[in-house]
């Protein structure tokens, strides 16, 4: 059994494409294409199972035409629709240095200074030039703290922990 701690979203399915099962995918992390991914998780009543991938092929920058072994109808394809799609930890390479936006939503974000978590990284935010960690902390408040490389002191991706150096006041605003 897939365990939520064992996984982490990276889209969802669309709507059916044809009438032999495709469907498609729209992403926010392409590590399916870059890791060599024979399957992605999917969430189907609550449960994560696994769906192995017979072919894709990209279909523009954020989406895909997925292919999944035994659905071979449109009927079949349709109960997939909506699905939450996740990517196993366990697949990547969990090099800090590579690691994407999509996979860090979840780790906790603990402050380098006072050695305390600040909250847990809900979503990033890169509308600007800088990109920022939207945290929500453990008072149920979203904050948004820098995630500038010069700040972060240390990744684990095992732990599923950031440490960062956060600017001085900017837990008091």
């Amino acid at each position: 059994m897939i365990t939520p701690s064992e996984v982490y979203p990276i889209g969802r399915i669309g709507r059916t494409h044809g009438i032999k099962g495709e469907v498609y995918f729209f992403f926010d992390d392409d590590v399916f294409d870059r890791m060599e991914a024979d399957y992605l998780v999917l969430e189907i009543d609550g449960i994560l199972v696994p769906f192995f991938m017979e072919e894709y092929r990209f279909h523009g920058n954020n989406s895909a035409l997925v292919k999944f072994c035994d659905i071979d109808t449109q009927e079949r394809a349709k109960e997939l629709t909506n699905c939450n799609v996740f990517f196993p930890y366990s697949l990547t390479d969990n090099d800090p240095e590579n690691i994407s936006f999509a996979q860090i939503k979840g780790f906790q974000l603990i402050n380098a200074d006072s050695g305390k978590a600040v909250g847990t990284i809900q979503g990033i935010d890169d509308s600007t030039i800088n990109t920022l960690f939207q945290v929500l902390t453990d008072k149920d408040d979203t904050i948004l703290i820098p995630a500038n490389d010069n700040l972060i002191k240390d990744i684990d991706t095992q732990a599923h922990t950031i440490t960062i150096h956060i600017p001085d006041g900017l837990l008091n605003l």
